[in-house]
């Protein structure tokens, strides 16, 4: 892992404000607790944390996210969500605001949503033993991209754009290691199609990887 692992490298425009109503939020909690159960969601050793999970707000380009360096929290509350409500790429800028400030990994969530209108749930996990056995075998993010950048956004467009990613759901990050990001219509599907993955890799992925 990276010393630099979960800081923010872009310019970040925060507005604090009080948590949003826990109803908007209650599809983010539960999975997300189900993914830091199985420690995909978590944080190391050094009390780092790792990963992060977001949901489109309504049908405008705005999401809810949890929070930076919430990874270590065995369960999140209202408090721990933000709402990013622009991104900048070129500008490598972000605005979000809530009671917290938004993941380090916002702009690869915010790409996702952009490029793909049907898309309301992101899924980012961290799992070394996946991430090896997929790496390459899934749309997979140039190796010269960190986590967080513009030049990862802009791979993560180009796999959208260029690959059947938009139908695999899921790709892995060359230049983030361990990092894994699904996604679908909705937190359940972006959830359904990780563990699909996750649970083959406890036996082994035998064979090639599918689309489906």
């Amino acid at each position: 892992m990276s010393s630099e692992e979960g800081y923010i490298k872009f310019d970040a425009r925060w507005m604090q404000r009080p948590a949003f109503p826990e109803r908007e939020l209650e599809e983010l909690q539960r999975w997300r607790q189900r993914l830091y159960e199985l420690q995909l969601i978590g944080a190391y050793d050094d009390g780092i944390g790792y990963g992060n999970i977001s949901r489109r707000r309504g049908q405008s380009l705005q999401f809810y996210i949890s929070g930076s360096a919430t990874g270590n929290f065995p369960t999140l509350t209202a408090e721990h969500y933000a709402l990013v409500t622009e991104v900048d790429i070129d500008q490598n800028r972000l605005y979000c605001e809530g009671p917290i400030i938004a993941s380090s990994e916002s702009m690869s969530h915010a790409v996702i949503y952009r490029e793909l209108p049907r898309v309301d749930g992101v899924i980012h996990v961290h799992h070394l033993g996946l991430w090896e056995k997929l790496l390459h075998q899934v749309p997979t993010t140039d190796a010269s991209a960190t986590y967080g950048s513009p030049e990862m956004a802009y791979s993560i467009i180009d796999l959208i754009r260029h690959t059947d990613l938009p139908e695999r759901r899921i790709f892995v990050m060359e230049g983030h290691r361990e990092g894994i990001f699904t996604f679908g219509k909705d937190l359940n599907e972006a959830g359904a199609t990780l563990l699909k993955y996750y649970q083959k890799s406890l036996k082994g992925f035998p064979g090639h990887f599918s689309a489906g």
